[in-house]
């Protein structure tokens, strides 16, 4: 049974055009690795799915359809494209299969040097011609055409034109690259592996953006800060956006106007003007942030950009315990099964009644364990959650001041904290990185019950008997006994002051001298003779802490190298063809005298080289000489191989991300592409823009949404 599916973009690893180098005009494919379950937790790749951007983009409402699985061997891992084009050539007495085959990129890497030696063969029954050999590549331009001649009338035998693409050796055999069948036509073409194994039913959508200067987004900042800064009547930008964005993509449009107005500082006057209108337009407390409205969605968001570090803390340690001692839970008795629990009894096996009371009483003890770490976690909520908290309690107790109503300022706040953002937790905890792999049905089974208890607690225990789980009622007593500590903790939580609450963006900020990230990497030996690309890395061990990115041979190795870490102007990826190998990044330094250095790392795997990104970058997140581009690859044989320039020094052809980074799983704020996708929004729905304009304008369009409609 599957437990993970890995995404990867084999083009670049990155997720918008502005960050993939090109590659997005490319190529890119996306592989999905479907591992099976194995009880030592190591996983067998059953198989995997590649998609091109071209197979996602041709659904613009997504992709949602079965795939086939195909086989993942190291031996035989097919990867990239080749370009040619095939016509056939009909003469008197023969006809004629003419393939012209032009080039190759991004082959698999077969030989130690970490590239290829490609040729290309094509097959027709018995037919069959080669190209001649590209040696050491994996992006090879042959420019050949290659013909089969047909006896007459063969053609109509039937039989599928193939064109395989070949890794020669000179000792044993050559090495399959991949295949492509019957292309009619001229253009890229994916390479196939040899079969496949089954199918896997797929929801993919592609998302691309093409970002512009910043400059050409200022226009949209203004007139989305105008009304957190000055609140005025609707209809404000924010409203006329709420109005034209769809259900679906509600959440999206969320998280990125908080990350935009973190970046502008002014999260907590933006997330004060949605709530007090949706306070204000609530008359029903029952029904008080029950929707999917831009306030609900905007409020979960937030809170998980600037509050994941610290639900990590409070929950990480009950969440590992669950998981280790992985006991036996049930409360439904249509859902106890005794073949599955352990004998709790020494008598014998352990009865219905036995299983629900030591049920109970591990619930009981879960749950005491989570509240207890809750109430005890004031002083690690972040001051800016605090306050947001504080301005929204403030709105509801001002549109709901009678005494009959004076539980509807806790709920209002415990809905989004222990509702929308506790409880999912639990729930689903891989989802918010508290573990690596999802629960098993058991350890599923436990935390659904837990959450369940959780989001009780939450709702001040109002909603207790009257629903239709009943085998809940044991829980019931600890439940109430929560409530009284439920509304002391959210009494303390919004006892902050306001004015210390800096309004600048939230970022993360190491203690000096800690070492927050170790481990070894493979750095690149610029220095000394040229060695072939793959031998050039050498294994060294690395510390990062808030003042320095050191290294030494071995983790106890006494001389390091250091490099000061206010030095570092920038941390990027690099393109695979740099070095043709995978998972590189690169350190650029800047020396007192304005000199700049590269130091290139490889990581073991995508995972660890985000890991590394983040935290350094989070490091460096002050530097004041951040570079703004850079190369995203290698200054090899007097030209750089990303843009071709030949001038060592040239200023790099790529932005960097040197932006405040949220969290080790989040991406950098990047301003100008967050408001791209507001813009995108906005011109989806222009026609009912201008239709919600002039409905809320009937003497003629305001002069603020004439502004939004010529943007």
């Amino acid at each position: 049974m599957c437990k993970n599916l890995y995404f990867v973009c084999n083009a670049c690893l990155n997720a918008s055009s502005q960050t993939c180098h090109g590659h997005w005009r490319v190529k890119c494919c996306i592989t999905i690795n479907f591992p099976s379950t194995r009880s030592n937790r190591h996983d067998d790749v059953i198989g995997k799915i590649s998609l091109s951007k071209e197979a996602i983009a041709a659904h613009p409402k997504g992709l949602d359809s079965w795939q086939n699985l195909t086989r993942v061997d190291p031996d035989e891992e097919v990867q990239g494209e080749i370009h040619l084009g095939l016509e056939l050539q009909k003469e008197a007495q023969r006809t004629c299969i003419r393939c012209h085959v032009i080039q190759a990129r991004d082959l698999a890497p077969r030989d130690i040097s970490g590239t290829s030696d490609p040729f290309t063969r094509i097959l027709y029954n018995n037919h069959s011609a080669e190209t001649s050999i590209i040696k050491k590549t994996r992006f090879p331009h042959w420019g050949e055409t290659l013909e089969l001649w047909l006896d007459q009338g063969e053609e109509e035998v039937g039989g599928a034109v193939t064109l395989e693409v070949w890794d020669w050796d000179m000792v044993g055999k050559n090495d399959f690259l991949g295949k492509v069948r019957s292309p009619l036509m001229q253009g890229w073409f994916r390479l196939l592996p040899l079969g496949n194994l089954g199918g896997l039913r797929l929801k993919v959508r592609l998302a691309e953006e093409r970002i512009l200067p910043s400059l050409f987004y200022q226009p949209l900042i203004d007139l989305l800060v105008e009304p957190v800064i000055s609140p005025v009547e609707d209809p404000s930008t924010l409203t006329l956006l709420e109005e034209v964005t769809m259900v679906e993509s509600r959440q999206d449009v969320a998280m990125t106007l908080v990350k935009i107005y973190l970046g502008q500082g002014l999260v907590v006057p933006f997330l004060d003007y949605l709530n007090t209108r949706e306070v204000n337009h609530t008359s029903d407390p029952n029904t008080l942030f029950r929707s999917n409205s831009l306030a609900s969605k905007a409020m979960e968001q937030f809170m998980k950009a600037v509050g994941m570090l610290y639900l990590h803390e409070v929950l990480k340690p009950i969440i590992n315990r669950i998981f280790e001692e992985k006991k036996y839970i049930e409360l439904d008795p249509c859902k106890i099964d005794m073949n599955r629990c352990r004998r709790i009894s020494f008598k014998g096996s352990a009865s219905e009644v036995e299983v629900r009371e030591s049920s109970v009483g591990l619930l009981q003890a879960y749950l005491s364990s989570i509240m207890e770490a809750i109430a005890g976690s004031v002083a690690q909520c972040p001051p800016v959650m605090r306050v947001v908290f504080k301005q929204l309690h403030k709105r509801v107790e001002e549109q709901f001041p009678d005494s009959h109503h004076e539980d509807v300022k806790y709920l209002a706040i415990s809905g989004f904290f222990f509702l929308r953002f506790f409880a999912p937790a639990i729930l689903t905890p891989k989802l918010f990185h508290l573990r690596d792999h999802h629960a098993d049905t058991r350890i599923s089974r436990t935390l659904l019950l837990l959450a369940k208890a959780l989001q009780s607690v939450g709702n001040l225990g109002l909603q207790l008997g009257h629903g239709k789980e009943q085998w809940m009622a044991p829980l019931h007593p600890i439940i109430l006994r929560s409530v009284a500590s439920v509304k002391d903790f959210l009494d303390k939580l919004i006892d902050v002051d306001h004015d210390s609450v800096s309004e600048v963006p939230q970022r993360a900020v190491f203690l000096p001298s800690v070492t927050v990230k170790e481990g070894f990497l493979q750095k690149y030996k610029a220095e000394g003779p040229q060695l072939l690309k793959r031998f050039a890395f050498k294994k060294r061990y690395f510390w990062l802490s808030s003042e320095t990115l050191s290294y030494g041979k071995t983790p106890d190795w006494q001389l390091r190298s250091s490099i000061p870490v206010p030095c570092i102007c920038a941390v990027e990826r690099v393109d695979e063809n740099a070095f043709q190998l995978q998972n590189v990044m690169q350190v650029v330094t800047q020396d007192n005298e304005g000199q700049l250095r590269t130091m290139y790392l490889q990581c073991k795997n995508v995972n660890e080289l985000n890991q590394w990104l983040s935290a350094i970058r989070k490091a460096s997140i002050y530097n004041e000489r951040m570079l703004p581009s850079f190369h995203p690859g290698a200054s090899r044989s007097a030209k750089w191989t990303c843009c071709l320039q030949a001038d060592r020094a040239a200023p790099g052809c790529s932005r960097t991300h040197s932006a405040v980074t949220l969290g080790d799983w989040s991406d950098p704020l990047d301003p100008d592409a967050e408001a791209q996708i507001i813009y995108k929004q906005l011109l989806q729905g222009r026609e009912k823009l201008r239709s919600v304009c002039v409905s809320a304008q009937p003497s003629g369009v305001s002069l603020k949404s004439k502004k939004l409609l010529n943007i």
